[in-house]
This record gives structure tokens, sequence and C-alpha cells, in this order.
């Protein structure tokens, strides 16, 4: 008895000193970004906040303010009421001295980071070892802490226009509450082996399981949220390139300060404290513990605070006999931040507020997060490691799809989680409930343009088309699919347009030689109509979209039938390749004739060879038990194709050559904006008809009023130049677009800015052999800027766009275009 009268004066005296404390974080008032080791004096006493901003501190005197001070802010003083446990404190800038200040500087902690970035060589294992392999157990939650979640049920009083307020309860929070008590809202796991010598490194995926699915989603394997690395540059925050601080340049954006040394593992090593030279900037913040002897890192903390608050925890262990420190353990966390737009993660939306206080809020998806760990095991360092590497990043075992209970045990038996154990069962059930691994699959066929009907994929691009010259063209086609064959397929399609009263059709079998490589042999034959002066290249992936803009107002066709066989293959490491012979007959739709060494042509033959090569050499490949996959798409992208005539082979009547080059660079920011980048050229020469020239896509109406060129947007095209208006048998064009976030201004009306510039330059040779359309040449360039307004209101949007320069037009509504624009998103 006298124990448990003992424990209970302990407890309650506890909580009697506990009421004294409060606990606090103090940031910049614009930014919301914490501000490390700010300086704390109460009742006589100094203290500073941590790394993060934050504080524990005993209230005993409530009349006696807090006074906090901060280089390159004003001073504070603040008062704690009686009933507070957490204040924000939020520090204004002082103009008039921030810009002078460069905090913790000094020339000691200097040195040291200077040797951290000049021994970096010495300490990365993939430099001082020959070869090393391990296997790793890597674990995706999604989930919510179910304390931080309040079980109120909510009133809601919705007003409405000449009636009575309508009451009605919300109880979303507590059923939130009772659902992540039981189990999380998603996980993943993998093990993996992760293998390096000098050809390269290589991971072969040894097992894997996502809830909600019986085959795993192939992308998701291959994300990558962090660097794995802490020496890479630049290092990458949810695949978001970042200078790191122990770089040459990086080194120039951020101030480095020595908090203190302490022992890791029998070793000495410093403690030092970065963040950007600009506080305000999301840039890394963080905590690196090097090693004194080796400057090597010995454990490392970083941090992001912005449109989403970012935590990657880095730990090692140290090899004696390598002298070498050794990843241990990696730890990666998502939680909000200071915005109020959506993120997508494994196909579902987290929506984070820009609340910053940890109340129980109303919105219970604030307190989701998502956190990644990973853990090496079976480490082997310097044992004799081989494998093969064709440009395959990631290979995933046929056997590790479906590993029984009793193999996942293994990993997760030190773990107290109980709530891991219902969350494959409960999503499983759910995701078989709702059919969601058949909606995936469907959504994967979908964006590349077919819609899977048993063993039968249809074409939705050839249903319904509109243009000019065939108006409505009604068809059907498609391919079939791997429940048919997985070495062989047949595809086609048939059309009728309505206005030209004319059939055309296609019929293409295939057979797979290669699997590893995909490679395939196809033979073609084609009766259609295609656009005038068309740059397409072999090698471009196919996209679905509900529409293509700029056919609908295209008149100038060509008919062609063209016999074809061709191979497509991923061999080349990093590339899609295309090799095609082929033959076509063609006969312009348009009163056109060619002159060519005194000969008149209105219809021609045209028997050639075409090479086409997409190479990306930044982006990683997977390899799956059924296909690769770009699972990493980093840019530039680069894409040559070189197309040159047989002369006197099977009734070719002209010989010429064609080159065309293109590459496209994205460059993406943490904070959700994009610039891109695209760059395309070409030449032709030789006997080169019109109908084979280039005309840089434009799509604008030859109509005199601005209101009746109102059309469809294009993708990369030029939106005021008209059709026709130019040709050139040798061009050069640059396309620059930058896109900001969202803007909310109302219920669904989210829209999403982009300013694009696009300007060009051609010339044409021979322009009086072309006979029957006037046009012009590119020689003194062509240039267009505007405004894309997209996304308005389910996906529907609006652009603006003025032509200037060499080639501006007299009237000034000439050089205008509204268009209107759109997006399909699938949501997958």
């Amino acid at each position: 008895m006298r124990y448990i009268t003992l424990l209970t004066f302990l407890f309650l005296s506890t909580f009697c000193i506990a009421q004294n404390k409060i606990k606090g974080q103090i940031i910049d008032i614009d930014s919301r970004v914490p501000l490390s080791f700010c300086k704390i004096e109460y009742l006589d006493k100094t203290f500073t906040t941590n790394w993060e901003g934050k504080f524990n501190l005993d209230i005993s005197a409530y009349d006696k303010p807090l006074i906090i001070t901060y280089k390159g802010y004003h001073r504070k003083s603040v008062y704690i009421s009686k009933n507070e446990q957490f204040v924000v404190v939020k520090m204004t800038i002082d103009l008039d001295t921030y810009k002078k200040v460069e905090i913790y500087t000094d020339n000691t902690v200097n040195k040291i980071v200077r040797n951290v970035i000049k021994n970096k060589k010495n300490n990365q294992p993939e430099n001082i070892l020959g070869s090393f392999q391990y296997k790793n157990y890597e674990n995706i939650l999604i989930t919510a802490n179910p304390d931080s979640i309040s079980s109120k049920i909510d009133t809601i009083r919705k007003k409405r226009l000449f009636r009575k307020t309508k009451i009605k309860l919300d109880s979303s929070n507590y059923k939130f509450k009772k659902i992540v008590e039981k189990y999380h809202l998603y996980q993943t796991e993998k093990v993996n082996q992760i293998q390096y010598n000098k050809n390269g490194q290589k991971e072969t995926i040894l097992a894997s399981r996502m809830a909600g699915f019986k085959e795993p989603l192939y992308e998701y394997l291959g994300l990558n949220l962090v660097s794995y690395s802490v020496y890479e540059n630049p290092f990458e925050i949810l695949e978001t390139p970042l200078q790191n601080p122990i770089s040459n340049y990086g080194r120039r954006l951020y101030n480095f300060y020595l908090v203190d040394s302490l022992t890791i593992q029998d070793r000495k090593t410093y403690k030092i404290f970065f963040q950007p030279k600009k506080l305000q900037s999301s840039r890394l913040r963080g905590l690196l513990y090097v090693d004194a002897e080796t400057f090597a890192i010995a454990k490392a903390y970083y941090r992001i605070y912005g449109v989403v608050n970012i935590n990657a925890d880095y730990t090692f262990d140290y090899y004696k006999k390598e002298k070498l420190w050794f990843p241990k353990k990696r730890k990666f966390t998502v939680l909000k931040g200071n915005n109020v737009d959506d993120i997508k993660i494994l196909g579902r939306t987290i929506e984070f507020s820009s609340a910053l206080e940890p109340d129980q809020n109303s919105n219970t998806t604030d307190q989701i997060y998502l956190t990644i760990e990973s853990t090496p095991f079976d480490i082997e360092l310097n044992k004799n490691v081989t494998f093969k590497n064709k440009g395959i990043k990631i290979e995933i075992s046929k056997d590790g799809i479906d590993k029984p209970e009793k193999y996942w045990a293994e990993f997760v038996k030190d773990s107290i989680d109980i709530r891991r154990i219902g969350t494959y069962n409960a999503i499983d059930s759910l995701s078989k409930s709702r059919k969601i691994e058949k909606k995936v699959y469907v959504g994967k066929k979908v964006l590349n343009g077919y819609y899977p009907i048993s063993y039968f994929d249809l074409d939705l691009r050839s249903i319904v088309k509109y243009n000019n010259f065939e108006g409505f063209r009604l068809g059907f086609g498609g391919v079939t699919n791997e429940k048919l064959s997985e070495r062989y397929r047949i595809g086609g399609y048939g059309a009728y347009g309505l206005k030209d009263k004319e059939f055309k059709y296609n019929f293409t079998p295939s057979y797979l030689l290669h699997r590893s490589s995909e490679t395939w042999i196809n033979a073609s034959y084609t009766d259609d109509l295609d656009e005038t002066s068309k740059t397409t290249f072999a090698t471009d992936s196919r996209r679905f979209k509900i529409y293509d803009p700029r056919p609908i107002n295209i008149s100038t066709f060509y008919a062609h039938k063209t016999a074809s066989i061709f191979i497509e293959s991923n061999y080349l490491r990093n590339s899609n390749t295309y090799l095609s012979i082929f033959r076509s007959k063609i006969t312009p739709q348009f009163d056109y004739t060619f002159i060519n060494k005194e000969n008149a042509y209105t219809q021609y033959n045209i028997t050639a060879v075409q090479l086409a090569i997409q190479w990306n050499p930044f982006s990683n490949y997977m390899l799956t038990p059924k296909t690769r996959i770009e699972y990493e798409k980093r840019h530039p992208k680069f894409s040559f194709q070189v197309t040159q005539t047989l002369p006197d082979v099977i009734g070719n009547d002209f010989n010429f050559t064609k080159i065309d080059f293109k590459t496209f660079y994205e460059i993406l920011f943490i904070s959700g904006q994009k610039s891109a980048l695209l760059f395309q050229t070409g030449i032709a020469f030789g006997d080169v008809p019109l109908t084979h020239l280039y005309s840089l896509q434009p799509n604008n109406l030859n109509r005199d009023a601005l209101l009746q060129r109102i059309t469809f947007a294009g993708k990369d095209s030029f939106e005021t130049m008209y059709f026709n208006e130019f040709f050139s048998d040798k061009y050069v064009s640059l396309q620059l677009k930058h896109t900001f976030n969202k803007i909310r201004l109302g219920y669904r009306i989210n829209p999403e800015f982009s300013i694009a510039t696009r300007m060009a330059w051609g010339e044409i040779n021979k322009s009086n052999s072309h006979i029957g359309l006037n046009f012009k040449s590119l020689e003194e360039g062509f240039f267009e800027s505007g405004i894309e307004c997209n996304k308005i209101y389910r996906g529907l949007g609006a652009t603006v766009f003025y032509r200037y320069g060499p080639n501006q037009l007299p009237v000034f509504e000439d050089n205008l275009s509204l268009k209107i624009s759109y997006f399909l998103d699938l949501g997958i």
C-alpha cells in the first residue's frame, strides 16, 4: 500500500510541476521558417533555442516577459499566460541590419567544412572501396498519430438564402481517429540488394509488397525521395535537386556554426549547424557530425521548411579496417508545411494547411505524414561483386512479388507497432471491393491512348476526329494485348470521313524478337491522310488526349499509301531506337505542283529509310518481369532522326535527306513550380516536295476577326502563326516556359498560370519549285509571347499570345491569339 501511495505522490508532484512548463518555437513571421539558436532571456537567465527554433522553459513568474533576440531581427518581448502550453513566437526582420548580417560564420568552422569538401573522395564508399554489396529493408508508411486528432463531433451551420440555417453534424474527425487507431492509411515494403563495383551500381528488388495490390505498382518501387548519399551534388529532396552544403558552390550559399564536439563510436566529431545565408530561403538547414580525423560525415540531419516540412536523418557505422563511415539507417519524413496546396503521394492526396501550432485541428488530414525508413543488413565490403548492367538501374526478381507473411515478420519482429498487422488486410479488402487494381491497370492503358477490352485494347484516338478536310471522321481501331499473346500482336484501324466520303485503314502485325530489350519487328500497310509539312519523331511516346486541337483547323493534307517494315528496340543503353524502310505513294489533297528537274509532279512516290533515336542519358530505368520502365525521368532528353530516300528503288521519284533534332529540359522546383525549355531544329536538302518540308506547327486560323480565330490551344505550337504562312527546308526554334503554382480563387476554381516565349528562324531554297500555295520564309525570325491560364475549372482554361518582331502584322488585332486550353487529369 505504501508503494502505491508513494507512486501516486510522485505522479501528482510531476503533474503539478508540468503545469509551469511550456514548449515553444520561434519562426520568421513571413516565411514561417524556424530561427535556429535564438537567444531567450528570462528572469536573469539566458537560454537558446535548438536548431529547429524550439525550446522548453519552466515559467514561474507570468508577469515577467521572455526577451528574444536574433541577429537581423527586431528584439521581441513575449508574456506567457497561465493557460498556455505551446507558444509560437513570430519574429520580424529589421530591414536596417538584416542585409548586413552573416551569422555563424567563423574561420574555424569554415576550415572544417573546406576539409569535408576536400576529403569527399576519400570518404565516399564508391571511391575507396573496390566493391560492396548489402541488403536493405525499406518501409513506407502514410499514417497519422491518433493522439493528435480530436474526436469531437463538430456542428456546422450553413446559411441558406430565404431559408432557415441548415445544421449538420460533422463526424469526420471522429471517424478518422477511429481508423488510424486500428491501422495505417497506407503501407508498402521492399527488400532489395544494392551492389557496386567499378562498372557501376545496381539494385535488385528481392521482395516487395504493396497494400491493395497483388502485383505492385513498379514505378513506386523506384521511388527515391531523397539522395541516398550525403555527398551527392546536387542533393535531391522530393526528386528536386538542391545545392549540397558540402560542395564548393553550396558552401557559398550557407553559413556554418560550430555548435559542439562530441564522441560517436569512440571517435571525436564536430557538431556543425548550417543554414542559408538568406534566412527566409527554403533551402536546406541541418546538422552535420564531422569526424575530426577523416572529416567524413558520421551523422546528418536535414530539414526543409516551406510548402511541406521535410526531415531527412542519416546515421552511419564506422568500420575500422576500411576507415570508413558506412550507412546504418536512413529516415525520411514529410509533414505539413506553411501551405494549403495538395500533395499527391501513391495516388492519394494529402492535404496540408498553413497552421503551424500542433492543435487538434478540425482538418484531420493536417495530421497525416509520410515516412520512409531504410535499414541495411548483410553488409559485405571489398568482396567480389559481379552483375550485368546495361543501363538498368533496378531489376525486380520474378519470385519476389508473392512472399509469405513469415518472410516479412523477420524484418518487423522488433516493432511494437500493432497497427501494421491490420493495414494490409484492411486496404486489400478495400482495394478488392472498389476494384482499385483494375482501375489502375485501365488507367495506365488510357494514358497511352487505349482502353482494354478482354484480349483487345481499343484505340481511343481512332473513334472520333474532326478536321476541315474530312469533317467528322468516325473509326474503330486497336491492338491485341498480352492476355492473347505476349509475343505476337496485331494492330490496325479503319475510319471514314463524312465530308470527303473516303475510307482509310491501317494493318500492323508484330512479333517480339527479344524480350529483355523489347525488340519488336513490325510490318505495316496504311492508306490514310497526313498533315502537310508535319514534323514528328518516331520515338516520341504516345499520350492520350481527348482532342488533338491542331488538325481540327487544318485543310492541307496529303493522301498516302505506305507499306513499311520497321524495328523498335530498347537495346541501346538509356535509349529508344526505331529503324524502318518504307514506300509511299503521295497525292496532295490541295492545289499543289512540285517542279523538279523540269518535271511537274502532282503526285509522286517516295522510298526511304528512317533511323530515329531518343537518348535519355540522365534517366534511370527499371526492368520488371513484364517490361522496362523509365522510373526516374530526368532531363535533358535528346531526339535525333534521319530520313534518306533510296534513288531508283521501287519507283522512287526524288533524292533528299532530312535530319531532325530536338532536346527538352525541364526544371522542377520544390515549391511546385517548373521551368521548361524545348529546342528543335531540322534541315532537308535535295529534292524535297512541300509535303515533306517544315511548317513549325502553326495553330492560328486564317480569319479576319479575333473572335473568329478562337479555337483550342495546342501543345508546343505557335499560336499566332497562321496555317500555311511559312515553310522552310531548314529551321531552328526555341520555346521557354515557366509554370507557377495553382492560385485558389474560389470553389473548384484553381487556375495554373504559365508564361511562355517562342521563337523560330528558317530558310527555304528553290521556293519557285512549289506551285499552288503562297507562303513566306522565316529568315528574319518569328517571335511570340503569352500567358496561359490553365485548369481554371474542370481542366478548362484560356491562353493569350502576341506576335512581335520582324514578322509582326500591320493590324494590331491580327497579332493576337485567344485560345481555349484543356488538360485531362485522370488522377493516376
